[in-house]
């Protein structure tokens, strides 16, 4: 029997997202998110999607309607959220979302949820995902904790093609700079 509880020995688990649980789902997504922007901006505004948010509302509600959800238990507490699209005949993995708390950050969490998640699909030959340009935290984790290479840099000299254009109220067109990542 350990005399110590280390990191190793917590357990990361995975269950489907409730439907009670959605707008808390939500809401822990879009703090996520706001953490990560926060710290590296301040309180500047101009990375924010909706008013005071840098992931909206209806970007994680279009990511749960067309994907698969689960919340990420850490020692019995929800600590964060993925969200996976899955197409099992072409091999093909989509990380859509995948947060965790910032209360839990530094834990070796996101690794054991990634790890979680390649265990239960391992019939997947290809993931990609996309993370923005500012999120060091996030562009580290893939690269060196899940093992993803970057792809491509979305900007507005390499626009992502799948995306369509977004104008802001003056007409400008928006430009949402994202690094595009595969394993």
């Amino acid at each position: 029997m350990p005399k110590f509880k280390g990191k190793n020995m917590q357990k990361v688990v995975l269950k489907p997202l409730e439907n009670s649980d959605k707008e808390q789902f939500i809401k822990d997504n879009q703090e996520a998110f706001l953490y990560g922007a926060t710290i590296e901006f301040g309180l500047r505004d101009e990375h924010y999607e909706e008013d005071g948010e840098i992931i909206s509302r209806e970007t994680i509600e279009n990511s749960l309607e067309s994907g698969t959800a689960y919340r990420i238990f850490f020692d019995n507490q929800k600590v964060g959220g993925v969200v996976l699209k899955i197409d099992k005949q072409a091999k093909f993995g989509d990380l859509e979302l995948l947060f965790i708390s910032p209360n839990f950050h530094s834990k070796g969490i996101g690794k054991k949820a990634w790890q979680e998640i390649e265990k239960m699909h391992s019939e997947i030959k290809i993931w990609q995902t996309c993370t923005p340009y500012f999120e060091k935290r996030n562009i580290h984790f893939y690269l060196h904790s899940c093992g993803f290479k970057i792809i491509e840099f979305y900007n507005k000299f390499n626009k992502d093609p799948n995306f369509k254009a977004e104008f802001d109220e003056n007409g400008n067109e928006i430009c949402h700079e994202m690094f595009y990542l595969k394993k």
